[in-house]
């Protein structure tokens, strides 16, 4: 069985130190190619130099909204340059976040579509982060479909009726371990009407590990096993099969190399 963690955090100090490590229980686990994910200018830089040290793992390159109050012309010209590096596979972590409003909204919404600019001048897919700002986040990507050739909403922690929306969108939805906790009955439910050629996993580590590991501090690839187990269950469907499925989509999604 050959999964892929789409979304994971490998260059966070909780995983980076011991990467070498990290690597092998994935592997071990099953978990065989990932794609580590930047959120701000020394992340990005990282996320790619990471991505060139191993094979199978690869980078996304991306301001997340909490930074999106220090982005310059500078930080995109940088992140133009990182995202033409055959490792990097997607623009992202970007989008909206009103729970935190670490950036005000306005910065967010500015630094998003300047990423989404990027996304469709270098005809890359997008990672969205997306957390209270549905609609919001909604409209704007609308405004892009026609140019931006693929979008994920990564860590899906919204209702069945959000999720139609983003598939009525021709948008793709990705899942962490919040989907296995036993109060995520509304991801849960969102999660049984996606169709497999439309869903990813991801663990988002080193954060939300999965049931039965939620109480292990530190989340990392090898756990996402748990994670496919959960989902295949909820879609009544063996699991090597249901792996299978996933990791095509993946593959086809960010355009990866069959392994």
């Amino acid at each position: 069985m050959e999964l892929i963690d789409t979304h994971c955090h490998l260059t966070f100090e909780q995983l980076a130190p011991d990467i070498e490590d990290v690597v092998e229980r994935s592997k071990a686990a099953g978990v065989t190619s990932w794609i580590t994910i930047g959120t701000d200018s020394r992340q990005n830089q990282q996320a790619v130099e990471l991505a060139e040290r191993f094979e199978n793992m690869y980078a996304a390159v991306g301001i997340h909204p909490h930074d999106a109050k220090d982005l310059t012309g500078r930080t995109l010209t940088k992140l133009r340059e990182l995202a033409q590096n055959i490792k990097v596979v997607a623009i992202g972590e970007t989008g909206l976040d009103f729970h935190y409003n670490l950036s005000n909204p306005s910065d967010q919404k500015r630094a998003f579509v300047q990423q989404l600019k990027i996304a469709a001048e270098l005809n890359l897919p997008v990672i969205v982060h997306c957390r209270e700002a549905f609609d919001e986040t909604v409209d704007i990507l609308e405004r892009f479909a026609s140019d931006v050739r693929k979008i994920v909403f990564h860590c899906f922690s919204g209702s069945a009726e959000q999720a139609k929306i983003v598939l009525g969108n021709g948008f793709y939805l990705s899942f962490t371990g919040v989907v296995t906790f036993k109060n995520a009955a509304d991801i849960q439910q969102a999660a049984e009407i996606v169709p497999v050629d439309r869903l990813m996993l991801e663990t988002d580590c080193p954060y939300m590990s999965p049931e039965p590991m939620r109480k292990q501090k530190i989340n990392e690839p090898a756990l996402m096993i748990h994670t496919a187990a959960f989902l295949a269950a909820l879609k009544q469907m063996d699991l090597a099969d249901f792996a299978r499925a996933v990791t095509a989509t993946s593959r086809t999604f960010f355009n990866l190399p069959t392994a």
